[in-house]
């Protein structure tokens, strides 16, 4: 799971852009946060049904053979997250297009995609060895990220000092899941997945509030595909975690 240190722009009123949300006028505003959370709940709907498609097509001997493939072994599973890296930072770059509206959806659709492949896997097996769990995941990622939403709207903080500390603890998880994948994947336990957890708390935190202070209004799309990287990767290890206590 991906996410990075980024200062999206600055400066749009200097070069005749649309300007932050949060020094747009009050229905400008509103209405950017309604199109980045609308797009938001779109991408979530649009993985949930690419799942769900995926689940119902594909037998039971084809998920395993994906799982095992995807899995299966320590240079396979590094190959395939850092394929979704670059799929990643193509989505994000192309959301982020100020020349395109068709590019910045072709990146927001482009990252649902790569997160519904890189899904599968960890689905399979808490749908065949965890039931309940996928959907006890679901809610507490859903509890948690509207718990850390509100905490910006209503504290109006401004949360990119997190950047840097972020962008370091990111490559360190990194690192060490590169480690781990090399040594067999059995240096990390549960621990590991807390630590996980807290730290994409702490990116939701900084998306949240970078749609307010550093996203232009004409960048929902962009916002939304920031949104739904840290609701992803919150959810991906809520979801390690119910699987690691039943």
């Amino acid at each position: 799971m991906s996410q990075g240190y980024e200062n999206p722009y600055s400066s749009p009123v200097e070069y005749g852009m649309d300007p932050f949300a949060a020094a747009a006028a009050e229905n400008d505003r509103v209405r950017f946060i309604r199109n980045t959370y609308l797009h938001l709940a779109a991408a979530v709907f649009a993985f949930a049904m690419i799942e769900m498609i995926l689940f119902a097509v594909l037998p039971a001997a084809t998920l395993d053979q994906i799982t095992n493939l995807m899995f299966g072994s320590q240079l396979t599973w590094l190959v395939v997250l850092g394929a979704f890296m670059a799929v990643s930072y193509i989505s994000e770059t192309w959301a982020r297009s100020s020349t395109s509206v068709g590019t910045q959806y072709a990146g927001l659709s482009l990252f649902v995609v790569g997160q519904s492949i890189i899904f599968i896997p960890m689905l399979h097996i808490a749908n065949t060895y965890y039931p309940g769990s996928i959907l006890s995941a679901a809610v507490v990622t859903l509890t948690i990220f509207g718990g850390l939403t509100a905490v910006v709207f209503i504290t109006k903080t401004d949360f990119s000092f997190l950047g840097y500390g972020l962008y370091i603890l990111g490559l360190a998880a990194l690192a060490l899941i590169a480690v781990s994948a090399i040594g067999g994947f059995q240096m990390l336990g549960e621990w590991f997945v807390w630590a996980m957890i807290v730290l994409t708390g702490g990116y939701v935190l900084y998306h949240t509030s970078n749609m307010m202070h550093h996203y232009r209004t004409d960048q929902h799309v962009a916002a939304a595909l920031a949104l739904f990287s840290s609701l992803a990767m919150l959810f991906w290890y809520i979801l390690q975690l119910f699987m690691s206590r039943d």
